[in-house]
């Protein structure tokens, strides 16, 4: 099934000739030296160089975040120039702060106004669970009055532009108290949508969700088209849908809590009447990418799933929908389906589109994960952006038929002196196949192997450019990311085999999974038996502490960051907060998983523990209590603790990146076993 939008035609050949341009003038880069010294930590913590360039509805300004400075631990600015002059020259019109508070993101609203996500330090220590030590705001921005309005408190966020009325825009309104009543109402909070003239700030009411219908779906005209509810008598989701003309909610899907299948609407399928697009299972151990008749409540047509079964197995089912890059004039329209095989694949349903992509994929030096991040409303302006193994993210411009290398998110790392990352798989010692990512440094096999699991651990990972596997692989290291049972996106039964048993498989098969990988290396030369690692974050850093135990032992040490020492001290922090298949899938994880805290005594290797002070996610208490538990048996470890830092890398500023890169560097060079990895 294929649609084609003909009036992108003449831009398209525009943008064809402007990149054949472009290749024309490409100067070859010289190869880096056969031997080279690794980056100190210093360049892998280094503020980005630029992030989130975006292009003004109107094409006439570009901009992007600047740190400015490579070092700052404060936040960084917006940048805004003019691109509008015929001799193609960027003059800079606005410098952007944030007073107080740090610039998380941005995006624009209209030719004129951009919206900020701003964050500040509220509080000096956690409040528990997930509420942390700072607080978000949003600001608006115009860049001619070069006015900033910080939002009112109420204000939870800008649900939705309104491409056809430039002065305005959606926004969602927390109003009143919590609704009262039950549990379920009461978590979910609804929300009121209101349309916001820029101009003269005059709100006016568009729809106020309720409990029974929370989460709203907007066309580009800004009515409200699909809605999400709960049925709290049933335990079911339940999805509805206004059919084109009608004020009338109509269900269409239910989906009990109990249910782990995937059930995802992510825009309006063009060649039928009230038909969506989802991403869902229907009974399968894969999900798919369906076209689903909401009139008649049943999928339509499969368009595409990825298959294990044949010739050239695609394992991963990480599914989601690409949409029209002019967000302007086709906002929300879906225009293919992306899942990974080894890197990110693209398959589109407009032809138009996936024209571009496939030309920008050809010319693009070192092209792997690539986007169209922003485009203009007249189709002729685009801010592309490319990243992966040999490309640590490099932003270019297509304007008035020329593309220009914008800048790097990091501009002291030269592409050559980057890994490369293949796709591998092996057999755990249950005969369950496990697939993994290999971070392979420059020089001759065995290397010395670390171990990086990813957290969570029910997430997915692909891995294309990983900043922590290329800083290891940079120093010498192999870098091994296992995507052992529990990983999300190869089926659900692989999902669900961590934790829908008699116990929990946490320390068990899931870290077996792991151990295996390592010595599928040794066992094909590309590693050092008597130089292995594991370093992780989170869950990642519980996989650590576990490999600590090991018996008999594979690694030399271990590195654990913000590390669940104690599994039940974790779920407490939420064991009322969850219900159905979360629940079953926490539970199943944590109540029977192997405990670090209550193996302290086996910790056999050397060990460095790194953790957050600010983080509300894991607790700094887990740290705490697990080196009481290190003292009291008389354990050597090293501790790191990062001062105001919280659980995820975004809040972790350059000196905390610094710190915390340089003492892991030299903790494995120096004290991993013994005589260093």
């Amino acid at each position: 099934m294929k649609f084609i939008t003909l009036r992108n035609i003449p831009v398209i050949v525009m943008c064809f000739c402007a990149i054949s341009l472009f290749a024309q003038e490409t100067e070859e880069t010289e190869e880096a030296p056969a031997t080279v010294e690794p980056y100190p930590p210093e360049v892998w913590a280094s503020n980005p160089g630029m992030a989130t360039v975006r292009v003004s509805p109107d094409g006439k300004y570009l901009s992007w975040i600047s740190y400015e400075d490579a070092t700052t631990v404060g936040g960084p600015v917006i940048l805004v120039f003019d691109i509008s002059s015929e001799d193609g020259e960027m003059e800079l019109v606005l410098r952007q702060k944030a007073e107080h508070m740090q610039i998380q993101t941005y995006r624009w609203i209209s030719p004129t106004s951009f919206v900020m996500a701003l964050r500040a330090q509220v509080r000096r220590q956690t409040q528990g669970f997930n509420q942390g030590v700072f607080a978000s705001r949003v600001a608006l921005v115009n860049v001619v009055d070069k006015t900033m309005e910080t939002a009112d408190e109420s204000i939870a966020g800008i649900a939705h532009v309104l491409p056809l009325e430039p002065t305005k825009i959606m926004i969602s309104v927390q109003e009143g108290a919590a609704t009262a009543g039950t549990r379920m109402a009461s978590a979910y909070r609804p929300l009121a949508f209101y349309k916001l003239d820029l101009e003269t700030k005059k709100k006016t009411l568009v729809i106020r969700a309720k409990p029974s219908q929370f989460a709203l779906a907007f066309d580009r005209l800004g009515n409200p088209i699909r809605a999400l509810g709960f049925d709290e008598n049933n335990e079911e989701l339940v999805y509805y849908y206004r059919s084109e003309g009608s004020t009338k909610w109509t269900e269409y899907y239910r989906q009990h809590i109990d249910s782990y299948e995937r059930f995802d609407p992510v825009g309006v399928d063009p060649a039928a009447k009230d038909h969506v697009f989802v991403i869902a299972h229907n009974g399968h151990d894969r999900a798919g990418f369906w076209s689903y008749d909401m009139a008649n409540k049943r999928f339509a047509e499969l368009i595409f799933r990825t298959d294990d079964d044949g010739p050239d197995p695609i394992p991963v089912d990480d599914l989601s929908a690409v949409y029209h890059t002019n967000e302007w004039e086709q906002l929300g329209e879906v225009t293919g389906v992306e899942y990974f095989a080894g890197e990110r694949k693209r398959e589109f349903l407009d032809d138009i589109e996936g024209a571009i992509y496939n030309q920008l994929k050809r010319e693009v030096k070192n092209s792997a994960n690539l986007d169209i991040l922003s485009r203009s409303t007249d189709g002729q302006t685009f801010v592309i952006f490319n990243q992966g193994p040999r490309d640590p993210g490099t932003y270019y411009l297509l304007h008035r038929e020329k593309f220009t290398v914008l800048g790097s998110l990091a501009p002291e790392i030269d592409s050559d002196r980057l890994a490369n990352v293949e796709y591998t798989h092996w057999e755990s010692t249950d005969g369950k196949k496990i697939y993994g990512y290999v971070t392979v440094p420059q020089g001759e096999p065995p290397f010395p192997l670390v171990v990086m699991p990813h957290g969570g651990p029910m997430v997915t990972e692909t891995v294309s450019y990983d900043p922590w596997a290329q800083m290891f692989a940079n120093h010498g290291y192999m870098v091994l990311q296992p995507q052992y049972r529990g990983s999300h996106n190869y089926g659900l039964g692989f999902y669900k085999a961590a934790f829908d048993g008699e116990e929990s498989q946490a320390g068990r098969m899931m870290q077996i999974d792991k151990d295996t990988g390592a010595l599928h290396l040794v066992e094909e030369g590309m590693v050092d038996k008597d130089r292995i690692a594991m370093f992780g974050w989170s869950y990642g850093g519980y996989a650590a502490l576990i490999s600590t135990i090991r018996d008999p032992q594979i690694y030399q040490c271990a590195v654990a960051g913000a590390a669940v020492s104690d599994p039940l001290m974790q779920i407490n922090f939420y064991r009322y907060r969850v219900r159905g298949a979360q629940k079953e899938e926490q539970f199943g994880t944590w109540l029977t998983a192997v405990s670090p805290i209550e193996e302290a005594e086996k910790v056999n290797i050397p060990l460095l523990i790194v953790h957050g002070t600010a983080d509300a996610r894991v607790s700094l208490d887990h740290s705490i209590k697990y080196r009481r538990q290190l003292d009291k048996y008389e354990k050597e470890y090293e501790y790191l603790e990062l001062e105001n830092a919280a659980h995820f890398f975004s809040t972790l500023n350059y000196q905390h990146r610094v710190k915390f890169y340089g003492e892991m560097l030299r903790f494995l060079k120096e004290d991993c076993g013994p005589d260093g990895l």
